[in-house]
């Protein structure tokens, strides 16, 4: 067996495992289970990256078996520059949703923990798979997991949040197996992605196939105007939910674009990139916007990641190194900050039960170490230099000032709306004095959250001081990608 095919079935199996037992509430072999089956899971994505040739852009670690046989789908797996962090990104979260649900998550603990580990399973295969209904099966295959941890585990308004997350996903999916069947047909019979790389395509046929991936991947991103599911589902999500949704489903969209959108319809991608770069800016500005006046913590956050994935598809759209990588480097980022934010989040929520920013104010007071960290994730999400929040947005902004100085000028502003919500929570909820008796009867983090705060603060730091690995991994496909999207298929 392969090094990807274990990256995605080996959490599977030991999902599988829990959800066999019973539901025992004490649960205490199963939550060791589950760390174990996550820990493993990360150290077998660990030699992807050790043995990782970063001098070509060709897929490596390729597995192929056949699998339809008579429509010629294939088992076919393989990582490059771009999509190898991701592996490593989602293997890595894992391990702190596993390590953040530990004393949290009472109920069904065996579900709860084997659901996430599916889901982990799934979310790699999207990113290594190089046939397209295996690539299609695995997207869909998410919304599962996903949908029964919202449902079950989720808040007040639990099933009316999983049931407009799977709605929205599933209507823009019908239209991207439309564009799959299409493109089939047209390449003689294959689902090979990488073939269709390469299919000379009309001009009409470029812009419905890159409207009908468009449909799919805006929506995962999520882009506006096609982003209102996202805050009512993080407000319902449970801790962990928020944290994976947030650091990784969100990038399967902007992924999407990168493997589907880009490489097979380049021409129409280069005619509606305007259409792209302003709904990119309307993310990053007005959604920014939107984040100020919320009064609930997670929601803040969620408008937060909206604004920040308006950042990835800013890069992609720009059609310049710097963009396109550092759109790729803001997703790794912005997985390791905002699964930080919605973790500082749930630890707060654990002990009070209210996400409401007026319920706190003062927390420092009660619990100096957790808000150290808090403010490091903050100053992360507001793109302080030296932390992983900043290397993206920069090289960002700094592809788009060299496509066009206005669209860098607008999509620089955005950063001062970011601080200004971020700072603007952290003042009212953890600084001045304690502001009631439930804070004051508030309590430090404990050895466990501090550890699994203490691995996301090590990952944000050190991309932020040291994102040569990161860059390095994704140059020399970054480079060849973007002379495959230059050359016309006309």
């Amino acid at each position: 067996m392969g090094l990807l095919s274990l990256s995605i079935w080996v959490p599977i199996f030991f999902g599988l495992v829990l959800l066999a037992f019973g539901r025992d509430e004490q649960a205490p072999t199963e939550r060791w289970i589950a760390l174990v089956g996550a820990v493993a899971s990360f150290l077998v994505t660990i030699p992807l990256y050790t043995r990782f040739d970063a001098t070509t852009a060709a897929m490596q670690f390729v597995e192929k078996a056949p699998w339809i046989e008579r429509f010629a789908v294939n088992y076919h797996l393989g990582v490059d520059g771009i999509s190898l962090w991701f592996v490593l990104l989602t293997a890595f979260i894992n391990v702190i949703v596993v390590i953040s649900a530990w004393e949290v998550i009472t109920e069904r603990v065996n579900q709860y923990m084997g659901a996430f580990l599916i889901l982990s399973g799934l979310m790699i295969g999207v990113f290594t798979a190089l046939d397209g209904i295996l690539f299609y099966t695995f997207f869909e295959a998410t919304l599962i997991p996903m949908y029964l941890i919202i449902g079950i585990w989720g808040g007040p308004r639990k099933i009316y949040a999983a049931f407009k997350f799977f709605l929205y996903t599933l209507l823009g999916s019908l239209l991207m197996l439309i564009a799959l069947i299409y493109l089939y047909s047209k390449s003689g019979g294959s689902f090979d992605i990488l073939t269709w790389h390469k299919l000379p395509i009309s001009g009409t046929a470029q812009t419905l196939l890159f409207f009908g991936f468009f449909a799919a991947f805006a929506v995962k991103v999520p882009m506006w105007p096609v982003h209102t599911w996202l805050p009512d589902v993080h407000v319902e999500a449970p801790t962990g939910g928020s944290a994976v949704l947030a650091a990784i489903m969100l990038k399967l969209g902007a992924y999407g674009f990168l493997r589907f959108s880009m490489p097979i319809a380049p021409d129409a991608a280069h005619e509606w990139a305007g259409l792209m770069i302003a709904l990119s800016l309307i993310a990053v500005i007005y959604v920014g916007l939107v984040a100020m006046v919320q009064q609930d913590m997670k929601k803040l956050v969620a408008y937060s990641s909206v604004a920040h994935m308006g950042f990835v598809t800013l890069g992609f759209f720009i059609f310049n190194d710097l963009g396109v990588a550092g759109g790729v480097v803001q997703m790794i980022a912005h997985g390791f900050v905002s699964a930080a934010m919605f973790l500082c989040i749930g630890v707060l929520y654990d002990r009070m039960h209210s996400r409401e920013i007026a319920s706190y104010g003062g927390v420092v007071n009660t619990m100096p170490n957790f808000t150290a960290f808090a403010l490091l994730f903050a100053m992360a999400n507001c793109g302080l230099p030296a932390t992983a929040g900043f290397v993206g947005e920069w090289m960002v902004i700094l592809g788009a000032v060299k496509s066009n100085f206005w669209i860098g000028m607008a999509a620089a502003s955005a950063l001062i709306f970011g601080a200004a919500y971020t700072l603007w929570m952290f003042k009212r909820v953890y600084l001045g004095p304690v502001a009631n008796d439930e804070v004051k009867a508030l309590t430090d983090i404990n050895a466990r959250e501090f550890l699994m705060l203490a691995l996301l603060g090590i990952a944000v730091l050190y991309m932020g001081l040291y994102p040569k690995p990161f860059t390095d991994v994704m140059n020399v496909t970054v480079t060849e990608f973007l002379k495959h999207v230059a050359t016309s298929k006309l």
